[in-house]
């Protein structure tokens, strides 16, 4: 079995939530956020994180706007809906509820 694999598969997994956590304090846009998750150590790449911004914007829980800019393109600013705050309250309280559960099995000592 190939452990990168499996690892790669952990990261996506909690990529969203790292996006829209992202996105709770702040409107961004798409390089700022990658921004963000690369200084977390989150290392991800333009190619994964567009669509998933159109998958979550598709589904209601962003919104966004376009801002010119002075040194470029105008740039797509990202936010959080309502419906996307409700999502990020829940994925927090089962991200927790999980992180628990993990942390009891991983530091049970074998019989």
């Amino acid at each position: 079995m190939n452990i990168e694999n499996t690892k790669a598969q952990m990261r996506k997994g909690v990529l969203e939530f790292c996006i829209l956590s992202v996105l709770k304090e702040k409107d961004a846009y798409t390089s700022e956020i990658l921004d963000t998750l690369k200084s977390a150590k989150l290392l991800v790449v333009e190619g994964t994180v567009y669509p998933l911004l159109t998958r979550l914007k598709n589904g209601g829980l962003l919104s966004y706007r376009w801002e010119e800019s002075t040194s470029g393109p105008p740039r797509k600013y990202y936010s959080l809906t309502e419906q996307g705050q409700d999502f990020l309250n829940e994925l927090n309280e089962t991200w927790t509820e999980l992180s628990d559960a993990v942390k009891i099995i991983t530091s049970q000592k074998t019989k």
